[in-house]
């Protein structure tokens, strides 16, 4: 009862008030302490560095340098060619036409038979031409007779010289005529104007020809000119008289020679046209078949070497990367020569050792450790260099790997 009424006096007095509990706080001042020696922990690993690594620290661990695979490679001679692709060009390719109009009484010569040089192909009606010659022949038989009659009164002064030369006049035309009309009959006789083999004869027996008509056409294969483009960088590697092989889109293989260079470039391409003769005394490669055609131009030092150990230099400049006792040097070469399995590159030492594996992670001047690479031949591919060296010193300007 006492403490009731001295509540209430109090609630009376000062408003309601409560008075908090001191053991209820102990669970919090706990969570916190932990929570702090967990914080303490965790970061006592970068606060306090451990014994290995301190030791680590003290001994300065040297970072090693990349490690790249190498092949020794000798230079050898190889034959240098230039190779182009071209089209075959018979040695002569003629329309024969008909000098003078008539009917075609005969027709001896065949298509697709060869043919000699003056072998009759086709023969016109000759009957108007025939009497055109006898009627000159008169003509020029009279002009004779009055010729001679005047130089023979001259003789005895009868006659002046000015008829003796009207006379010599009508006996030259006379002559003239007669010439014209032994022409006009020889020409109703065509004849082929050389040698070869006959590829169209549009007329028949009993065909009314033209003068100017198309008779036949005649194509001499023996030789042929094999015509090809050569740009102008390697002009300088042709001359006339030099060796060269062609062969031909039918499989057959001729050797030839070098028979014309050209001078002017064609101004569309810029290439000069170069010609090859090839003999065909059997005429059994065709006119117009392609051909490509491989010209043998010297020799030279090279490597042979992949297409994917060539690259480029920060300048642009086509190179391949050697290791020169323990540093990388870049070689600039020039490629003389491509296979299907690589390129003939000259320009490398003698001798010389060329990065095959990790040539694209470093760079000239570097140091690097350099390793056998395994033989291509047998197909192992060579291990890689180490990622963690070649990261590290792999520069910021790193050179690019041409394409093959």
């Amino acid at each position: 009862m006492t403490s009731s009424d001295g509540q209430d006096a109090q609630t009376g007095q000062g408003g309601l008030r409560f008075e908090s509990d001191r053991g209820a706080s102990r669970s919090i001042w706990i969570a916190s302490a932990l929570l702090l020696a967990i914080v303490l922990w965790m970061g006592s690993g970068f606060v306090f560095p451990s014994e290995e690594e301190t030791a680590e620290a003290s001994q300065g661990v040297e970072v090693q340098p990349p490690a790249v695979r190498v092949r020794a490679s000798t230079a050898e001679a190889v034959t240098l060619t230039f190779g182009a692709e071209g089209q075959a060009l018979p040695e002569r390719d003629t329309e024969v036409r008909a000098e003078a109009s008539g009917t075609v009484v005969r027709l001896p010569a065949r298509k697709g038979e060869p043919v000699e040089q003056g072998a009759v192909i086709a023969e016109l009606s000759s009957q108007q031409a025939q009497a055109t010659l006898e009627q000159a022949r008169e003509e020029e038989a009279r002009a004779q007779r009055e010729f001679d009659n005047a130089s023979q009164l001259l003789e005895r002064g009868v006659a002046t010289v000015d008829r003796v030369a009207q006379a010599r006049a009508t006996l030259a035309a006379a002559e003239a005529q007669v010439a014209s009309a032994e022409q006009a009959l020889e020409d109703l006789t065509v004849v082929a104007p050389f040698a070869g083999r006959i590829e169209r004869l549009p007329i028949n027996e009993g065909e009314y020809v033209a003068s100017g008509d198309e008779v036949a056409r005649i194509v001499d294969n023996d030789p042929l000119t094999v015509a090809i483009q050569v740009p102008q960088q390697a002009l300088n590697r042709i001359r006339t008289g030099q060796a060269a092989q062609v062969r031909f889109i039918t499989g057959q293989t001729r050797e030839g020679t070098v028979t014309f260079v050209g001078t002017a470039a064609a101004s569309e391409t810029r290439t000069f046209l170069t010609e090859i003769e090839v003999a065909n005394p059997e005429g059994d490669i065709p006119a117009g078949v392609s051909a490509e055609i491989t010209i043998p131009t010297g020799q030279a030092e090279a490597h042979f070497v992949r297409p994917s150990v060539v690259s480029l230099n920060p300048e642009g400049e086509i190179g391949i990367k050697t290791v020169e006792g323990d540093r990388v040097r870049f070689h600039p070469v020039e490629i003389v020569k491509a296979e299907v399995s690589g390129v003939w590159a000259t320009g490398l030492p003698e001798n010389a050792q060329i990065i095959t594996v990790g040539q694209g992670f470093v760079r000239e001047g570097e140091t690097v450790r350099a390793r056998p690479a395994e033989d291509e031949d047998t197909g192992e591919a060579a291990e890689a260099p180490e990622s963690g060296a070649a990261q590290a010193t792999l520069p910021e300007d790193t050179e690019t790997e041409a394409q093959p």
